[in-house]
């Protein structure tokens, strides 16, 4: 356990549910945990009891990659924790791979005639995936190897593997359902004998939504608010000149208002305690980020590639890198927008960003 971990609660301490099961941690919440084939080698999904329509099932909020061993693990859980129940919603709480990529299985696995089994997800974050899993958009391909060529990345093994990832989003999400019904903020929904307020937030995804319940003293957080890892953040080829990161540090105050006692669920770690101290963690986190890029681009004009030694300490594959990349950018950007760094493109098409 890091030292940031330590100032928060972790009331289940170790314990995980096991691989195709659901573990109860408040009434009618149930947490499932699937395995990821990545450095973040794994996702939390939940499970919550519902009525709807005058059907007694469950919502699943999140669904894991498309992949044959995480519907396999589903085919467990639905045998095992779903009290004979029906899942009756899918609810995203946003575009990412991780998070959707099964949702169009789900929903077809449980949806009848009568009963449609509908996605749940902003509009935006919506319409993002079905224009990813069409033709991948700052995952790969060759507008994603251009982008990061711009800010540095010159090894040209690594834009030709970049540039051969052009099918990375679809492979993971090969499809979105057809329809859907809207998430925005602030809405209530009705879950069971509950309602779950929407909480949006920018930066990580283009309209993530997260869910609290006052009721059940929960929140679930998504990738929004995670205990041992920071939320990437990251500017991508589609949104070139963005400013994520200022985006990103507004939303995560907007939990600020939740008690201090809340039960925060995060897609990634363990569910946990503290979400006052953790804003504030992230908040001292990307500011020292921000004053190393700064100091940096003060010795000299540098480029995105050139900050990830110095925001990153360990050493990055490919996959890590070119999220990296994205997270450096945003940072120089966040700086660039404050009036702090100037950015020149010089003759070689590189952007460098000096203070």
């Amino acid at each position: 356990m890091n030292p940031q971990e330590a100032e928060l609660q972790y009331p289940l301490g170790d314990t995980l549910p096991a691989a195709g099961t659901a573990l109860e941690i408040a009434p009618g919440v149930r947490w499932v945990r699937m395995a990821l084939p990545f450095a973040l080698d794994h996702i939390n999904l939940w499970l919550l009891r519902d009525r709807l329509d005058g059907r007694e099932g469950w919502t699943v909020v999140d669904c894991c990659i498309t992949r044959d061993e995480a519907k396999a693990q589903w085919e467990q859980v639905f045998a095992s924790a779903l009290d004979g129940l029906p899942i009756l919603r899918v609810l995203v709480t946003h575009m990412h791979p991780d998070h959707i990529g099964l949702a169009h299985w789900l929903c077809e696995r449980w949806s009848t005639p009568e009963h449609p089994c509908r996605l749940w997800i902003s509009a935006t974050d919506y319409n993002a995936a079905r224009m990813a899993s069409q033709s991948t958009t700052g995952f790969g391909g060759e507008a994603a190897a251009a982008f990061f060529r711009s800010h540095g990345l010159v090894d040209e093994a690594s834009l030709e593997k970049i540039r051969g990832r052009a099918s990375y989003y679809p492979s993971m999400v090969p499809a979105v359902p057809r329809t859907f019904r809207r998430l925005m903020d602030g809405m209530q929904v009705r879950i069971g004998e509950h309602d779950w307020t929407c909480i949006s937030g920018h930066g990580h995804a283009p309209e993530h939504i997260s869910l609290w319940c006052p009721a059940l003293g929960v929140a679930i957080s998504g990738d929004m608010v995670l205990p041992r890892i920071s939320t990437n953040i990251s500017v991508y080829d589609i949104e070139p000149e963005s400013d994520p990161l200022a985006l990103f540090l507004a939303s995560i105050d907007k939990f600020r208002p939740l008690p201090a006692d809340t039960l925060v669920l995060p897609s990634h770690g363990k569910p946990f305690r503290g979400v006052h101290r953790r804003i504030e963690q992230l908040h001292e986190h990307h500011r020292d980020r921000l004053a190393d890029v700064l100091e940096a681009c003060k010795q000299r004009p540098s480029t995105a590639a050139e900050m990830l030694p110095v925001l990153f300490k360990r050493t990055l594959d490919l996959h890590q890198t070119t999220f990296a990349m994205g997270e450096a950018v945003a940072h120089l950007h966040a700086l660039w927008f404050r009036g702090k760094l100037r950015r020149a493109q010089g003759a070689d098409g590189v952007y460098r960003f000096s203070a």
